[in-house]
């Protein structure tokens, strides 16, 4: 299988903060992520702590059997929580109080000084890092020239495409944004509101390495149980057509 898949366990915390009760647990989440065949955990541990805790984070280092991968906003702040809890990949991502969910990609061509600070000391501490950015090819070079190892790109636009001409259009940026990101060395991840009716195109793009996908397998698995919900998703990715 060419892609690994990144299950995002964030909205099984989303369930338990709800009611604020010790279940359902985004650690279980993630063990029968792991059995059912993904090779990535990614979790969000943003500002306000809506979902994912630190303590979320802290037992999941010590339990992933497979890739951590922590989204985080570029702060000094989540730095030192990287620094401590050491997952295998830290990706950036932008991050406003008031957004339901992250709106767009990160904003790395007219931040550079900023993001490149943070990328080194993230690597100082032998953490490989990620941006999640828009398709777009001013970003991808951004990333490049502020040392990301990884790229990964924002699929938002081509998931609320209103047509199939709109569809098709953002399709081919995603494609041009994933062959320029692996032509200048990156590895090149996608994700943002992937489901089961839309993954198969992004699947079929060669240079994407890796997808993230939470909400849409979260929402499965509330009617077919985790294991089923993430080994559909592979057959899906496995089998693109």
């Amino acid at each position: 299988m060419g892609q690994r898949l990144g299950v995002n366990v964030d909205h099984v915390a989303t369930l338990r903060q709800a009611r604020r009760t010790p279940y359902p647990d985004p650690v279980t989440a993630a063990a029968l992520a792991e059995l059912a065949g993904a090779q990535q955990i990614t979790i969000h541990l943003r500002e306000d702590r809506r979902h994912i805790q630190d303590r979320d984070l802290r037992i999941l280092r010590e339990t992933v059997q497979t890739l951590l991968n922590l989204e985080m906003a570029a702060t000094a702040e989540m730095v030192k929580i990287a620094y401590e809890h050491k997952p295998d990949v830290v990706t950036l991502v932008p991050e406003r109080r008031e957004e339901l969910t992250t709106e767009g990609g990160l904003e790395v061509a007219n931040q550079r000084e900023h993001i490149a600070k943070i990328i080194k000391n993230l690597k100082d501490g032998e953490i490989a890092v990620s941006l999640f950015i828009d398709p777009d090819l001013d970003q991808v070079r951004a990333a490049h020239k502020v040392n990301a190892d990884r790229i990964e790109l924002h699929t938002g636009r081509y998931c609320e495409a209103r047509n199939e001409k709109e569809r098709a259009r953002e399709l081919a940026r995603i494609v041009d944004a994933a062959k320029a990101g692996t032509k200048l060395g990156m590895g090149v991840a996608a994700g943002h509101g992937l489901n089961y009716d839309n993954v198969q195109p992004i699947a079929r793009i060669h240079e994407i390495d890796e997808l993230n996908i939470g909400h849409a397998i979260v929402g499965r698995a509330v009617l077919v149980g985790f294991e089923r919900a993430v080994r559909e998703m592979l057959e899906l990715m496995r089998n693109p057509g």
